[in-house]
C-alpha cells in the first residue's frame, strides 16, 4: 500500500503519549484517505454500505512494521494481547485504539525472510500500511456483492478464519495513484 514516515513508525513506541497519538492519527489518517478514495464506489451499493455499516464505518489500519519495532509499540502502548491468528497465516498482531475513533493493527512477520504475505510485503516495501480493514455484517455476502457488481475477485476463493475467530476475505483495490489498496474485509466473531 504505502510506506508511512519513519518518524511515524518511531512516534507509535514514542515514550511520550502525545506522540504516540499524534503518530496514531496520522497512519489512521494515511489509510483511510487511501482506502476511502479506493472503495468510494462502494457506498452507492445500499446492501453492500449497510453490510460495511455505512455511513460510519469501523476502520482499522494495519501497519506492518519489523519484528524489532513490533516488540517497541508493543511495549510503549503497555503491551496490549497478541491475538490469535490461524498457525497457516504468517502473522503476529495486536490492537491500538487511540481517541476518538482511531484503530490500528500492529502487524509482524512469523517468520522474517520467509514466504508469508507479510513477510513478502516488509521486504518489497519496507514498513508501512499493509491493510486497511473494514468491519462487515456477512463477509460471504460482502464477497457475492463484490464479484457480482463490481467484478472485483477476492484474494481467496472464499471466506476463511481470520485473528481472534473472525472471518475474513481480501480485496486488492486500485488506488488514485495507480497502486493497490488490500481492503480486509472482517466479521466479528460469534459470541458463544
Amino acid at each position: 500500500m504505502s510506506s508511512l514516515p519513519a518518524e511515524v513508525i518511531a512516534g507509535l513506541s514514542s515514550a511520550v503519549p502525545s506522540v504516540r497519538q499524534a503518530a496514531a492519527d496520522e497512519a489512521y489518517r494515511l489509510g483511510r484517505a487511501t482506502a476511502g478514495i479506493a472503495v468510494s464506489a462502494w457506498w452507492a451499493d445500499e446492501e453492500l454500505s449497510a453490510l460495511l455499516h455505512g455511513p460510519k464505518p469501523t476502520i482499522t489500519a494495519g501497519v506492518a512494521v519489523q519484528r524489532e519495532n513490533f516488540n517497541r509499540i508493543r511495549i510503549a502502548n503497555g503491551t496490549p494481547r497478541l491475538a490469535e491468528v490461524p498457525p497457516d497465516q504468517d502473522a503476529e498482531e495486536f490492537e491500538l485504539h487511540f481517541p476518538p475513533d482511531i484503530l490500528l493493527d500492529i502487524l509482524t512477520t512469523r517468520e522474517p525472510g520467509g514466504s508469508g504475505a507479510i513477510a513478502k510485503y516488509l521486504a518489497r516495501f519496507g514498513e508501512g500500511l499493509q491493510q486497511v480493514e473494514f468491519l462487515c455484517a456477512n463477509v460471504d455476502r460482502a464477497t457475492e456483492i463484490l464479484k457480482e457488481k463490481f467484478k472485483m475477485a477476492p484474494v481467496y476463493p472464499g471466506t476463511r478464519p481470520g485473528a481472534d475467530g473472525t472471518r475474513i476475505n481480501f480485496f486488492l483495490v486500485a488506488s488514485p495513484d495507480g497502486g493497490k489498496v488490500l481492503i480486509d474485509l472482517y466479521q466479528a466473531a460469534t459470541k458463544v
